[in-house]
């Protein structure tokens, strides 16, 4: 089996990619089926469990491909809420009711059908169109998977497709549906405004002292300036103690000869070869025809080495390869089927094979190049040496580290001096901290997290000028702070605010007249027609949309024409009112182009509801349940950092 896969291929696409979590493009059951733990379960599905590893691991790929979509200050504690780790278990059951549905329809991928997706996976080729195999081994390790692991991933993945396009492409689409959407989209609507301004009734606001300070008295909050903290910090963090190590030559170069071999490429070979399929179960004559031919083949190319990519492009049924007059680029030992490798690697330069059977069929091969073992030379991999050092270094220094820094925190409650010059941390500054933090800010600031907040806005913090506890706000990350200056929350002075709040009441009052006037002329309108007052007329639709509020376009458009002219009132948010007089209604011009990507949206739409109704009939009948205890427990959440 060819190999050539690689790790970021989003196989589900159209439909699957809306009703299931883009983070499952890039695993599948299969790599989660090893140290089940049925007690620990977080639900089972048609008979099979989700277990604790395999939502763990879910939820950690979501955090990663959200930390890649919107860079490292997404706060991963958005994921640890019951509505986030419902919905991916909610994905995940999904998965495994397919998945069983999958088997008992007996949906399968042949070896040829994986090898042919493989081989024509976009992104991983060569400027000469060949494979890339080296970025495709570097892409794999960065995702810790095996091509065994992948491949069965991927397979899986394929069986699903091919379960959920059955049902897309069973979708009914309704032509009178498309018709109908098309005539409201281009239908037009002549109408005229008539507007009631709110600062046009500001002078009839009358506002006393007494009313101002009964404003300012009931809504205290508005005006209050909350407490604030001015404080000073020291971190703890794999990366501080990283930045304090130096690393020694000897040390590199130790390390650079005993993990030798992760700098060793292996020899790779390339070849070609040309490929006649021959399923397992062919019959005699079947198998006879193939290996005549293939013979036949075998003889033409030893008689004319130089034609055998023109035999391989007009005979090869490897349709990946074919086209490229058989060529296989590089690939390592054990990346092809086991009797194609052990033939290929005893090759020499230039030589053909004889007939070489595997499942996939005959092959005749010829190897085109060999390229030797190699070891990068240690000044390529110095920098990255020297980094992993210290990060293996710090790693087992944070731990005593940690303990000293939690012990010091406590026990010299007065100053973090005695943490920082210990363990040569730096004492950062922040002001004005508030006891709340501020909503869509990342809780990775350090002025944002929880955590912190809550610590140094303690009793013990505020009142006795203490260090805070050691507080853990990331994986490998302590921070104690210690409060420098308590400002407490004070309320503004009413004429300080007096004529903020006189704005406020004359802003609310204005609109409330300008409402009530537009409502009284509405309600005359409605009564007996009147175009007088009205502005100019303007032609209004859904695709022509004109210089009207968004809530004026709405309600005009969705004002009931049966009769006209008919009336239609809006409030405009901050501006006051609006009447609207609609006086005719007629079809617009027809655009066949737009009609046909509508008629499309709508079949999308169709097929994408069939899916998800039918993804929802097979999670309702595959027996779910649901451990919430295990759902809600601390594991889940760590997973989520």
């Amino acid at each position: 089996m060819f190999e050539y896969i690689r790790t970021h291929k989003r196989i589900m696409q159209g439909v699957l990619l809306v009703i299931i979590f883009p983070s499952f493009a890039l695993f599948g059951v299969d790599s989660f089926m090893r140290s089940r733990d049925a007690n620990t379960a977080v639900a089972t599905v048609a008979g099979q469990s989700i277990s604790q590893q395999e939502f763990d691991q879910a939820m950690r790929s979501q955090l990663d491909r959200l930390k890649q979509a919107y860079g490292p200050e997404f706060d991963a504690q958005m994921l640890n809420t019951p509505e986030a780790r419902q919905g991916i278990l909610d994905d995940l059951i999904a998965r495994k009711a397919m998945s069983a549905e999958t088997v008992k329809n007996k949906l399968t991928v042949t070896d040829q059908s994986l090898q042919q997706n493989i081989l024509e996976t976009p992104g991983l080729k060569k400027p000469d169109n060949t494979f890339d195999t080296d970025r495709y081994k570097s892409l794999l390790a960065m995702q810790g998977m095996t091509p065994a692991m992948y491949e069965a991933n991927l397979r899986q993945d394929l069986a699903l497709q091919q379960l959920l396009n059955s049902v897309q492409n069973s979708a009914i689409n309704s032509k009178t549906v498309a018709e109908r959407i098309a005539l409201i989209s281009e239908q037009e609507r002549e109408v005229q405004a008539l507007s009631f301004k709110a600062k046009d009734y500001v002078a009839d606001v009358k506002i006393t002292d007494d009313i101002l300070r009964a404003y300012y008295n009931k809504n205290a909050a508005q005006f209050e300036i909350p407490e604030l903290v001015n404080a000073e910090y020291v971190v703890l963090s794999n990366e501080a103690l990283a930045e304090q190590i130096t690393v020694a030559d000897a040390d590199v170069l130790a390390h650079y000869e005993q993990n030798k071999k992760n700098y060793t490429t292996d020899e790779q070979r390339r070849a070609s070869h040309i490929l006649l399929n021959l399923k397992k179960d062919a019959s005699a004559d079947e198998t006879k025809a193939v290996k005549e031919k293939a013979a036949a083949l075998l003889a033409q190319v030893r008689k004319s080495p130089d034609q055998f990519a023109k035999l391989a492009k007009e005979n090869s049924q490897d349709l990946g390869s074919a086209e490229r007059g058989g060529d296989l680029d590089y690939f390592s030992r054990g990346a092809m089927v086991k009797a194609f490798d052990d033939v290929a690697f005893k090759l020499k330069q230039g030589e053909i094979s004889d007939l070489v059977q595997s499942e996939f069929g005959i092959h005749i091969i010829q190897l085109t190049a060999v390229k030797p073992a190699a070891i990068k030379p240690l000044e390529e991999v110095k920098a990255q040496l020297v980094a992993d050092i210290k990060k293996q270094k710090a790693a087992k220094a944070y731990a005593e580290a940690s303990e000293a820094f939690t012990n010091m925190a406590y026990e010299q409650p007065d100053s973090l001096k005695p943490i920082a010059e210990k363990l040569k941390l730096k004492i950062e500054q922040v002001s004005n901290l508030q006891r709340q933090s501020m909503p869509g800010a990342p809780a990775t600031m350090i002025a944002n997290n929880p955590k912190f907040l809550k610590a140094i806005f303690s009793d013990d913090s505020l009142k006795k000028k203490h260090n805070t506890e050691a507080v853990e706000i990331a994986p490998n990350t302590l921070v104690a702070g210690r409060v420098v200056e308590y400002k407490p929350a004070v309320k503004r002075p009413f004429e300080e605010v007096k004529a903020v709040i006189q704005g406020k009441i004359e802003q609310t009052e204005s609109l409330a007249l300008a409402k009530k006037a537009g409502e009284a002329k509405l309600q005359a309108l409605k009564a007996a027609d009147n175009a007088n007052g009205f502005a100019e007329t303007k032609t209004v639709s859904r695709l022509k949309k004109p210089e009207l509020s968004n809530e004026a376009f709405l309600a005009v458009v969705k004002a009931d024409v049966q009769k006209l002219p008919a009336y239609v009132g809006v409030e405009v948010a901050g501006q006051g009112y609006e009447v609207y007089r609609i006086s005719k209604v007629s079809q617009g011009t027809p655009d066949p182009v737009r009609r046909l990507s509508e008629a499309k949206q709508v079949e999308n739409a169709v097929a994408q509801q069939e899916v998800f109704s039918y993804v929802e009939a097979l999670k309702q009948n595959a027996k779910v349940t649901i451990n919430r205890a295990a759902l809600a427990s601390k594991s889940n959440s760590n997973a989520a950092q």
